[in-house]
């Protein structure tokens, strides 16, 4: 059966639904795309019939608290500068080179719409990501699906300006992941919106993401503590999890938080995506100096490869 290209002309009608404020504000337009060109994490699968996923579920619900509209998509053709004018903030949840079908098998975003993406974001657009979101568009990289481990060796080594222009936008690119644990993130901003109320620390089980090429201009708002982590992927200084950039105009922020349907549930990381979607969306103001060099002085150091790779 032919994949469903959409999900947002069914879920968009109906999340407008209590979103508005008393004060007649109009709600913050989101799109929160989902393709898996990748790996398909489970917290973005749609359900039988195109029922919304386990994250959409929980964004409806967070949408009705904070004046938020959500479109959610996984048809990477709409992507041009018409489409994206609609919308205050753009949020991806994705995996893969997105200009390949992959495995979800839905539309694959265009040359000229990804172009048409980084543009909207250098001119004033709001860009959010979690998790896999760092895991798209790997530098060198076109694979139609998910690449095994020992296709990953690239991954080891820094590119810097060579490096892929959706990674330079975002400010950093996953290398891999250990096994699942339970580890600590500790807050650097607790001025930064939604960082307010979750104390100095964060601390779960979670399928904590390694990452690399870091942008220097970086405001980190989250450090990953790896004292004790389990796997080759931690054996490193600490290094940024979570931060807010500006790449020309625009408003980037992520968080490699949100594997877990758990860490979806959880207060602390609600509060910190509704706080992005805020910012990103020019609702709330924050203070982005970059601090990258001041609270993770290795940032720039790599794991050692995996044996496999």
């Amino acid at each position: 059966m032919k994949p469903r290209r959409s999900l947002s002309w069914l879920l968009f009608g109906c999340s407008l639904f209590g979103f508005v404020s008393g004060l007649g504000a109009e709600p913050l337009k989101v799109l929160y795309f989902t393709k898996s060109s990748g790996w398909e994490h489970d917290v973005v699968k749609w359900g039988a019939d195109g029922a919304p996923s386990y994250s959409e579920r929980v964004l409806l619900k967070l949408a009705k608290a904070n004046d938020i509209a959500f479109t959610f998509s996984k048809d990477g053709s709409v992507f041009s500068a018409d489409y994206l004018a609609q919308f205050d903030a753009v949020c991806f949840y994705t995996s893969g080179n997105l200009e390949m079908t992959g495995t979800d098998r839905h539309p694959p975003m265009t040359a000229e719409g990804k172009r048409a993406l980084l543009d909207w974001v250098a001119n004033g657009g709001g860009f959010l990501a979690v998790h896999a979101g760092a895991d798209c568009f790997h530098t060198y990289e076109r694979y139609d699906g998910n690449p095994p481990q020992e296709l990953r060796g690239h991954r080891y080594e820094t590119n810097g300006e060579a490096s892929d222009p959706y990674v330079k936008m975002l400010g950093g690119e996953f290398i891999n992941h250990g096994p699942q644990q339970v580890a600590t993130a500790r807050v650097i901003d607790p001025a930064f919106p939604g960082f307010g109320g979750i104390g100095a620390e964060v601390r779960r089980q979670e399928e904590w993401y390694s990452l690399k090429e870091f942008s220097p201009n970086n405001h980190v708002l989250l450090v990953m503590q790896t004292a004790g982590m389990e796997g080759t992927d931690y054996q490193r200084r600490d290094y940024p999890l979570a931060w807010a950039r500006s790449h020309g105009a625009g408003r980037v922020w992520y968080n490699g938080m949100g594997h877990r349907e758990d860490v979806w549930d959880s207060a602390e990381f609600q509060a910190m995506l509704i706080g992005a979607i805020e910012w990103t969306g020019g609702r709330k103001p924050a203070d982005i100096t970059p601090n990258i060099e001041d609270v993770t002085p290795g940032w720039q150091e790599l794991p050692p490869r995996r044996p496999e790779n």
